[in-house]
């Protein structure tokens, strides 16, 4: 099983679970695919992309689930992150957990990326 992880805003993911899929955050919308990280990816995407956010959910879906529609790209660096070219079903979705954030602003992942 390969392990790929989405952050996302709570309230976002929220009304995903009401409407049975997630579509995508904004970013995701602009560019087309649903942007996910490898566990080794998603401390540095945190970081870079959600550093001060509050009320973040991290889900945890299995790659190989998603079909031919999962695409590993290139991004930062040359490294391949998964991009998902459709919208994710919520029973693809194996858990979610809350990601809180630490008195710096970084999120504490505990043992959630394993």
């Amino acid at each position: 099983m390969t392990l790929i992880y989405k952050i996302a805003p709570k309230s976002l993911w929220d009304e995903a679970v009401a409407q049975g899929a997630f579509t995508g955050a904004p970013v995701d919308l602009a560019d087309g695919y649903i942007h996910f990280s490898t566990a080794e990816q998603t401390r540095e995407t945190a970081a870079k992309y959600f550093v001060g956010q509050n009320d973040l959910v991290l889900a945890v879906i299995d790659a190989e689930r998603l079909g031919d529609k999962l695409k590993w790209e290139p991004s930062r660096g040359g490294a391949l992150f998964p991009h998902l070219y459709r919208t994710l079903a919520m029973d693809e979705v194996l858990s979610v957990h809350p990601l809180p954030m630490k008195s710096d602003g970084m999120h504490e992942f505990g043992d959630l990326l394993t």
